[in-house]
């Protein structure tokens, strides 16, 4: 049987079941002021499904309140198959079909996505490269950043034009981060490293002049001349950045073949995403339903506004 085919896909009170042993998996909490004793559901003819009451500060509340599904109208089983959707995706799904398969109009699949993307941002601040390990840098180029060239201007040589990530990947813990930055200068570059990697680490790069002085921050900096065609240090083969260019495959694969287009001020979402993915990946134990539980998980506190995202 299809993993769609499950209750909360398709029963709306189910799927309020289903996000609250996620979310709140001691019991209701109200999100006014924190009581998780004195309240109870509401059972009323007229009541929406899923409505508590809290006694202590006296307001109504559902699973909804302080999470992305907030002041949406779309119903819950709807957010439980687009969150699956998207989670199981490996090269994402596109607001269109989204629209198409959801039955839901097109400006509502694009700003639930973004929403859904925005709980699949990771807050944590732990390095990368503890006790030792191996992490590989490397920068790559996506779409146009349409803030550099006025409309109707050439865009020239170069990749002055395109939007430029940073990408970390620790081998160890099989964990990417990815960060959008305005350029690939030294000192736009080297503080992010520094404020990511721990001092023990060992950073692996490809030849760029902005990498050049690692080896004196960190314990150990290899690096291979990808200019000269070199992909693996043939003195010692654990210098490479292979690990990193396989994430940017399923990275540009999925930008180019699936979303075609992306504005600079919505990349940080996408790469949210194909980080969360990549994370949270087969290879490292997590199948498709634990990604999608692991990525309802983190829908508190991320509330996206339609205001706020464009």
């Amino acid at each position: 049987m299809s993993i769609l085919s499950q209750a909360h896909f398709h029963n709306e009170e189910a799927a309020y079941a289903f996000v609250e042993k996620r979310i709140w998996p001691r019991g209701p909490v109200c999100p006014h002021c924190g009581d998780c004793e004195r309240n109870s559901k509401m059972g009323g003819a007229s009541t929406r499904i899923g409505t508590y009451k809290c006694y202590s500060c006296r307001k109504p509340f559902t699973v909804k309140v302080g999470t992305i599904f907030e002041a949406s109208h779309i119903k819950m089983h709807l957010w439980l198959q687009a969150i699956f959707l998207i989670a199981s995706s490996k090269k994402g799904i596109s607001s269109n079909q989204l629209h198409r398969t959801l039955g839901i109009t097109l400006k509502s699949a694009w700003f639930m996505s973004h929403r859904i993307r925005e709980a699949m941002r990771n807050d944590g601040l732990t390095v990368f490269g503890e006790d030792g390990g191996t992490v590989e840098v490397d920068e790559t180029f996506i779409g146009r950043d349409f803030n550099k060239k006025p409309k109707g201007e050439k865009k020239g040589r170069g990749y002055d034009h395109k939007n430029k990530v940073l990408s970390l990947v620790d081998r160890t813990t099989g964990q990417a981060r990815s960060i959008v930055v305005d350029d690939l200068k030294k000192s736009t570059l080297l503080p992010i490293l520094y404020a990511n990697i721990a001092r023990e680490a060992k950073v692996m790069t490809d030849e760029a002049a902005q990498y050049q002085q690692l080896g004196k921050d960190f314990a150990e900096h290899g690096f291979t001349r990808h200019g000269q065609g070199q992909y693996v240090c043939s003195v010692n083969p654990s210098v490479h950045t292979n690990t990193i260019e396989g994430f940017f495959s399923i990275f540009k694969r999925g930008m180019k073949g699936v979303y075609q287009h992306c504005g600079h001020n919505h990349l940080n979402r996408y790469l949210a995403e194909f980080d969360f993915r990549y994370n949270n990946r087969v290879a490292l134990g997590v199948n498709d339903t634990d990604r999608a539980d692991n990525l309802l998980r983190g829908v508190v506190g991320k509330r996206l506004t339609y205001q706020t995202i464009n």
